[in-house]
């Protein structure tokens, strides 16, 4: 007999939807893993919709700031850049503001970024 009334999906702050199917397996281990990854999922999963958000306006504004800076890779929640050292100053700015912006105009976050 099935669980009545378990969600197989989550979604993140943006409402990209995240599928957990076997949250309801009949093993003991296998749905304690996928109920640890469902609770997880939103908070981990919006973190990743801010970033690729960051990560797509990136390029037009230091360009826009007429900078050099490139983003070489992303870490999870970080942006690695190769920055000329007469631009660390200036790139830090726009980097900042994209980050910190990257949720905008979609949604308005209750605590700072």
């Amino acid at each position: 007999m099935g669980q009545v009334g378990i969600s197989r999906e989550v979604t993140t702050i943006f409402g990209r939807k995240c599928h957990h199917p076997r949250v309801t397996a009949s093993s003991p281990s296998e749905r304690a893993f996928n109920e640890r990854a469902a609770i997880n999922a939103p908070i981990q999963g919006s973190a990743a919709d801010i970033i690729r958000r960051a990560m797509i306006r990136m390029d037009d504004a230091l360009e826009k700031a007429q900078l050099s800076a490139q983003v070489l890779l992303q870490v999870h929640d970080e942006l690695v850049f190769e920055v000329a050292d007469a631009e660390v100053a200036a790139t830090i700015e726009v980097v900042r503001k994209v980050m910190v912006d990257a949720p905008h105009p979609y949604l308005q976050l209750a605590v700072p970024l």
